[in-house]
């Protein structure tokens, strides 16, 4: 199955910084996944918030640098740590009924 990236993203002014995953992260794993992608690429941050988070910075380019930032930051925080939480989850759901409990 191929995802498709979302034409309009609806991002937060602000990304999540819980602890641990949230509904939004899920819903944003694409726009995280481009943001990281543009990252390596050194794509001007500018162009990266018109394209991906669909935000203009020449209408007011200090909220969206925090956008960026903010989203960019999360993405980071999904590629180092979040992911792990997502493995825990899935290794939790395909173990048998019960056997976690013999642990």
């Amino acid at each position: 199955m191929r995802v498709q990236p979302d034409p309009n993203p609806n991002v937060a002014d602000l990304a999540p910084t819980d602890a641990t995953i949230t509904v939004y992260d899920e819903s944003k794993a694409i726009v995280y996944l481009r943001l990281l992608d543009a990252e390596a690429e050194d794509a001007d941050w500018r162009e990266v918030a018109r394209v991906v988070l669909h935000r203009d910075p020449d209408e007011d380019e200090a909220r969206a640098r925090r956008w960026y930032e903010s989203h960019l930051a999360r993405a980071q925080w999904m590629s180092e740590q979040g992911y792990q939480q997502l493995l825990r989850g899935r290794d939790r759901d395909d173990e048998p009924q019960g056997r976690h409990l013999l642990q």
